[in-house]
């Protein structure tokens, strides 16, 4: 089985890394998947007979690692659900990205339409046929002018598909490692990391803040003399 990183567990709730290049749920590929992951996890520790009840109240891109809650009951499920419909669902990334910006920090507002076909979205204008409202906040860490990429922190206002690394892209600091849409580091690892979520607990309404740091090799060696996130 997948060693698994259990940041919190409950009753209710359990919070998990997901490492890079696993799928949140399964897909066509068949590989291990998260949620299968934990349901795993879930049946091995508690003794369980027949099926475990897993909750997926939200995903990650599967080449993404970082922070993910899933629901151990139905009630929580529906909840937390909810809560990502109500926009209380808070979630933080890291990003290497291309080049430096003009201001330390700002908004990116883009209206975003989703190719299902080819499984990619692209910024287009305001009032185009099923295009969605994508909204995102940066603060820039750091920047190494000597490769010319910054180190950014994102508090995503909207959830869309593949949303962060569009609208940097589009932007013009798209983010290293993207087979996607990057334009630096092909063939590496995207430098993009859910570090931190916030919820309200699905029972006892608690704001809750779990965090998660990616390890500082690589690319993420940049955190190395960052401070406080």
């Amino acid at each position: 089985m997948q060693k698994l990183n259990v940041i919190y567990e409950d009753n209710h709730i359990i919070v998990v890394e997901k490492p890079v290049n696993i799928p949140s749920q399964g897909d066509k590929t068949g590989d291990t998947d998260m949620l299968n992951i934990v349901k795993q996890y879930i049946k091995e520790k508690y003794h369980k007979p027949g099926e475990v009840y897993l909750g997926l109240v939200h995903r990650l891109d599967r080449p993404v690692g970082g922070v993910m809650v899933f629901a151990k009951t139905s009630k929580a499920a529906g909840r937390l659900s909810e809560e990502v419909r109500q926009k209380q669902f808070q979630k933080k990334y890291l990003a290497i990205v291309d080049g430096k910006f003009e201001h330390e920090k700002g908004t990116f507002q883009d209206y975003l339409l989703k190719n299902e076909r080819l499984n990619t979205s692209k910024v287009v204008e305001e009032g185009t046929k099923n295009s969605k409202l994508a909204v995102l906040d940066y603060e820039v860490l750091k920047y190494n002018e000597e490769i010319n990429l910054s180190l950014v922190k994102v508090n995503l206002h909207t959830g869309r598909h593949h949303q962060i690394r569009v609208q940097f892209a589009s932007h013009g600091h798209s983010i290293c490692g993207d087979q996607k849409y990057g334009t630096r580091g092909k063939g590496k690892q995207i430098c993009l990391w859910a570090y931190e979520l916030t919820i309200l607990h699905p029972i006892t309404k608690e704001e809750m803040t779990f965090q998660v740091l990616p390890e500082k090799i690589g690319s993420w060696k940049i955190l190395e003399d960052v401070g406080n996130i």
